[in-house]
């Protein structure tokens, strides 16, 4: 009964010793029954037993590959050695423009004061305070959206909006329609809320109204979650004909939509939001992190007037409230320009970032906006995402593997996505010329 362990000890101790490489195919089940004179089903356990020790990972129409990674989670052997440098994080995205702090300090020191930090430290509810609400949808109407400030929910930061609002909004066992490549904290928050994802078809467009009925007659769609501008991880936005015909889509069908425009600020003139074209169904959701710093710890969802009380009650159950200092914060910066100023300057700082990425990336299959903070690189043959994350690592370089964003069982995409924000420009310029070195030898080792 323990002979299939044995064995699977064995094909362990390959891997963990590196003669089995990370990305290297094991033999298809027949083909290693018949090498080892076992019969096909004790195959099928060994490959189970270390699929369940995380030492491998089945892909289907595929085969069965060696990890990037080990269990626990340090960089397993790769065909490079690691260069000793300290790690550059291109998983993260947090932006910071110029002179970041010295822009956001004036507007903080009245709050220092006795009677005004007592005041700002009070406990506020999800409908955070008026002047709040009144300095946001300000912020909304600059951006396309005309809504009435009693519409505007308050929470921690726009993560907390989405669980809010899909708590809100679908019940355990509840199907969400997503992009087939979608923000991979929504996949925890789903798994989390007992939620089952459904992948959209998308085209150059967007995602494709025919495959949200089709998606909805299979079985009820409970909402949908959607990134219409610049799409993380891809970059792309939805055009507005492609908006007008999902909002004549839901409407129809009586779909609920979360409209996730956390990125929206880099894209100055682009199309209006979903929530502009089908008010009384989308629930927009946003946040103050990405513009200001990751520290100011403000989201908020702006929702159809009669889903506030519901969205407010999962606010509070998930104790999601942003908190008053932080609200107050946010209004002071947001009425005298400092967010303004800010947004300014890192969209100028995303579009340097991208002509930097252009240049160390050409030739390469990439695809990104030049208002991105990120971009989705598809990688050159022989390359796998996992393999490629690890060889990465190795050189002291963080990248994301696309199987981080695919909802479904379709086959895993052989890109990684690349965060252009948080490291400064001279480290990010030598990442990217070590990554496309990196590329460039692995494809030719294979050709050669």
């Amino acid at each position: 009964m323990d002979d299939y362990r044995r064995i699977a000890d064995r094909i362990a101790a390959d891997i963990t010793g590196g003669r089995l490489r990370p990305g290297q195919r094991l033999p298809p089940q027949r083909a290693f029954a018949r090498r080892h004179g076992i019969a096909p089903s004790t195959a099928g356990r060994i490959y189970a037993e270390l699929v369940r020790r995380g030492l491998v990972v089945g892909e289907v129409g595929r085969g069965t590959f060696v990890r990037a990674t080990a269990p626990d989670g340090q960089p397993g052997h790769t065909l490079t050695e690691a260069a000793g440098a300290p790690l550059v994080n291109l998983e993260l995205n947090y932006p910071s423009a110029p002179g970041q702090a010295e822009l956001l300090a004036p507007a903080l020191a009245p709050l220092l004061r006795p009677d005004a930090l007592g005041q700002a430290l009070r406990p506020a509810a999800a409908a955070g305070t008026p002047a709040a609400r009144e300095a946001v949808a300000a912020l909304l109407a600059r951006g396309g959206l005309r809504t009435g400030p009693e519409r505007i929910l308050f929470t921690g930061n726009a993560r907390q909006a989405i669980a809010a609002t899909l708590a809100a909004l679908v019940r355990p066992g509840g199907r969400v329609g997503v992009e087939p490549l979608t923000y991979p904290l929504v996949k925890e928050i789903a798994a989390r809320l007992g939620v089952v994802l459904v992948p959209l078809a998308t085209d150059a467009e967007g995602p494709v109204p025919g495959s949200v009925a089709a998606a909805h007659r299979g079985a009820p769609l409970s909402a949908l979650y959607l990134q219409p501008t610049l799409h993380n991880p891809t970059s792309h936005t939805t055009s507005p004909g492609r908006l007008r015909q999902l909002a004549e889509t839901v409407h129809r069908l009586g779909i609920p939509v979360v409209e996730d425009r956390i990125w929206s600020f880099l894209h100055p003139g682009g199309t209006p939001p979903l929530a502009a074209l089908a008010p009384g169904l989308v629930h927009l959701v946003d946040g103050l992190s990405k513009r200001v710093a990751p520290g100011l710890t403000v989201g908020f969802a702006v929702v159809p007037g009669d889903r506030v009380e519901a969205v407010a009650r999962a606010v509070r159950s998930g104790g999601w409230s942003a908190g008053a200092f932080a609200l107050e914060a946010a209004v002071r910066w947001l009425g005298d320009g400092t967010v303004d100023r800010l947004v300014a300057a890192k969209r100028q700082d995303a579009r340097r970032r991208q002509r930097l990425l252009a240049e160390k990336l050409a030739g390469f299959a990439v695809r990104s906006d030049p208002a991105a903070y990120f971009a989705w690189w598809e990688l050159p043959a022989p390359w796998r995402a996992d393999t490629f994350t690890a060889a990465a690592r190795a050189h002291g370089i963080a990248v994301t593997p696309g199987a981080a964003f695919r909802v479904g069982p379709g086959r895993t995409p052989d890109a990684v996505r690349l965060g252009l924000g948080s490291a400064p420009e001279p480290e990010l310029a030598r990442a990217l010329a070590t990554l496309a070195g990196l590329a460039r030898d692995g494809a030719a080792a294979d050709s050669g």
